[in-house]
């Protein structure tokens, strides 16, 4: 059990002065393993953190000087009590981890590998792996969280919007490769910039995971850092109905029932791959995708044409049986759909020549232009909410709102008088 100290009211000038001189601090409690002490001499005061680090063992360090009757703060040398206390609070973060051990500063990589790891399970934790390693950590890693400031965060996302994007390297190559990126390019330039954002977020998920579990004595710093505006609204983009006929025609015969089935259900290339035959539900007329991006399970509702599609790929195969196959036997794994639908729109004169997950635009697109409610079409989707098909998708249905209104709003049965409205007086 840690040894307890009497309280001291320590946070006015006046309480200070009537201590009496001591080589010994007077402490006050002001967090959980964590005191503030006041050391009065005969020429002022300076203020000492004292910080429990187990095992019945207390480490003591200055902070500053005191404010006093001759000396102002200064908001380094000197501090106020309250100025103290966040010093107090940083210099603990720094110095111990939640546990009270002590182990060195608590730095950015730590932060990120602690949230990551409470995380471990997540599909989107690849992802946020891959873009710390490469984007996050080898300029901001060996940074104390205490020491990270809002200047440096967003020098840090200026010069990751600026940089030329980084290309996929073949495996086990060491040297890292960037595309040609156009400065002058408007698209270009959203583009990177939308990618810092995504990145920001990463970062900043990682660093209020550290704040919320008491390593971090603050927040405000990376609160205080933006993300680019108007960087993430790009329409997306989407084939006509004569368009999503030539690109099915124009596939190969293997790959062609992921296309149709992209079509028909808006699903990513990721969860039909991992589809089997049980989940297809003809009773009801819908496909359950158990593996999501956002790791929720959802049953995606099919048309009559989707159902009729689904009912001739799953006829007299085993319930256990990998829905989508290639010719082979074998099962389409990452990136296996890349050559296939570049070839495929090629063609089908598709150009320039779109990504398999233009297929899941196309039909958000179709469906939100048919005036399906935008609710039923994210829902369908795996979204939480409307928030990105409104993004993405909102000006695709511009008379939504009043022809909902106009199709749903009550009606009190009003009739229009005789009475007719006189002519203004000239």
């Amino acid at each position: 059990m840690a040894r307890k100290v009497a309280d001291r009211k320590l946070d006015s000038k006046a309480e200070r002065n009537k201590l009496k001189t001591s080589p010994r601090p007077y402490y006050r409690e002001i967090g959980r393993g964590l005191h503030l002490g006041f050391r009065k001499g005969k020429r002022g005061g300076t203020w000492v953190a004292r910080m429990y680090a187990g095992n019945q063992t207390y480490k003591v360090e200055s902070i500053a000087h005191a404010d006093d009757d001759h000396t102002d703060a200064n908001g380094e040398t000197v501090l106020t009590y309250h100025q103290a206390v966040d010093k107090a609070r940083e210099l603990q973060a720094t110095r111990t981890t939640g546990g009270g051990d002590v182990t060195g500063p608590y730095t950015v990589r730590r932060a990120v590998d602690d949230y990551l790891t409470a995380g471990a399970g997540k599909a989107s934790n690849r992802d946020a792996r891959t873009r710390a390693d490469a984007l996050i950590l080898p300029e901001l890693g060996n940074v104390d969280v205490s020491m990270l400031t809002a200047s440096r965060i967003r020098k840090w996302l200026a010069d990751l919007a600026s940089a030329a994007p980084r290309s996929r390297g073949r495996i086990g190559e060491t040297e890292t490769r960037y595309r040609d990126f156009d400065t002058d390019d408007p698209e270009a330039v959203r583009r990177r910039k939308a990618t810092a954002n995504r990145t920001l977020t990463i970062l900043k998920a990682a660093l209020n995971f550290a704040f919320r579990e008491g390593k971090a004595a603050s927040d405000r710093e990376w609160r205080r850092v933006e993300p680019f505006e108007d960087v993430d609204a790009a329409r997306a983009r989407y084939l006509t109905v004569a368009e999503a006929k030539r690109l099915i025609n124009g596939s190969d015969k293997e790959f062609r029932p992921l296309v149709q089935a992209a079509l028909e259900t808006g699903c990513r290339y990721g969860e039909l791959t991992r589809l089997k035959v049980e989940d297809f539900n003809p009773d009801v007329g819908t496909l359950a995708v158990r593996q999501s991006k956002s790791g929720k399970p959802r049953h995606v509702v099919l048309t009559d044409e989707g159902q009729a599609f689904f009912a001739e790929i799953v006829a007299g195969r085993a319930a256990g049986e990998t829905m989508f196959r290639k010719a082979t036997g074998n099962e389409w794994r990452k990136s296996h759909q890349a050559r296939p639908m570049v070839e495929a729109c090629k063609r089908a004169k598709i150009k320039p020549a779109v990504g398999f997950h233009v297929l899941r635009h196309t039909w958000t697109s179709h469906a939100v232009m048919a005036a399906v409610p935008l609710l039923v079409v994210a829902k369908n989707l795996g979204h939480a909410d409307t928030r990105m098909v409104e993004r993405h998708y909102g000006h695709l249905a511009p008379s939504y709102i009043a022809d909902a209104i106009r199709a749903g709003a009550p009606r009190f049965g009003f009739k229009p008088g005789n009475v007719k409205p006189m002519p203004a007086r000239a």
